[in-house]
């Protein structure tokens, strides 16, 4: 795995090849990239696959998936987290379901997906504002739950902030929170969930 941030376009292509070249049954991931340095991964590494709205690039093919992460975003504003954390998870060996724009805003949507959400092997829910719908997930379903939240929102929000007390303070049981937009961070624990509930050891 290879944080982009901070790096120039020319360090993440090395280390990717690199990586890629001593670990080659295992497929290389690189997070938080920047425009330009997508633009020069796709133009160096050809097989690369790169994910623009999760500013993502991945060398080498996915791994067979066990069990199945379910993916739930509150806002469209949300995206590039969630599919930060897609792209992870599937990297990391589990199943990917996206259901995206469920927000407690309109509330019927989340109940339109319960079943979806129920059968998962894990959930990660991503919202920003103020971060209620880990909650309402939490207190729906069962099932394990890894809650982001997001730097997404008006000002009192704090960049998320707001969000990230909310879930912390979630009265709904089997709510576990990672940092602010740390969308990689969920994706590599619900998928040693999703692998577990699928059988791999």
């Amino acid at each position: 795995m290879v944080y982009g941030a901070g790096k120039t376009p020319a360090q993440v292509v090395e280390l990717l090849r690199t990586l890629r070249a001593e670990h080659p049954e295992h497929p290389v991931l690189a997070t938080r990239l920047s425009r330009d340095a997508q633009q020069v991964v796709a133009a160096e590494l050809s097989d690369a696959s790169i994910d623009e709205v999760g500013r993502t690039a991945v060398l080498g093919e996915l791994p067979q998936a066990r069990g199945t992460v379910a993916i739930v975003s509150a806002g469209t504003s949300d995206a590039p987290v969630a599919a930060e954390a897609a792209t992870t998870a599937a990297v990391f060996g589990a199943g990917v379901d996206m259901v995206s724009d469920v927000g407690v805003a309109g509330l019927h949507r989340v109940m339109g997906v319960r079943d979806r959400l129920a059968s998962a092997d894990c959930l990660i829910v991503v919202a920003g504002m103020e971060g209620a719908l880990p909650s309402v997930v939490g207190g729906l379903v069962g099932v394990p739950l890894v809650a982001v939240p997001t730097s997404v929102g008006y000002g009192a929000s704090f960049g998320g902030i707001a969000a990230l007390l909310a879930m912390l303070n979630s009265c709904a049981p089997g709510v576990t929170v990672v940092n602010i937009d740390n969308g990689f961070g969920a994706g590599v624990f619900a998928a040693r969930v999703a692998r577990r509930a699928g059988g791999d050891s």
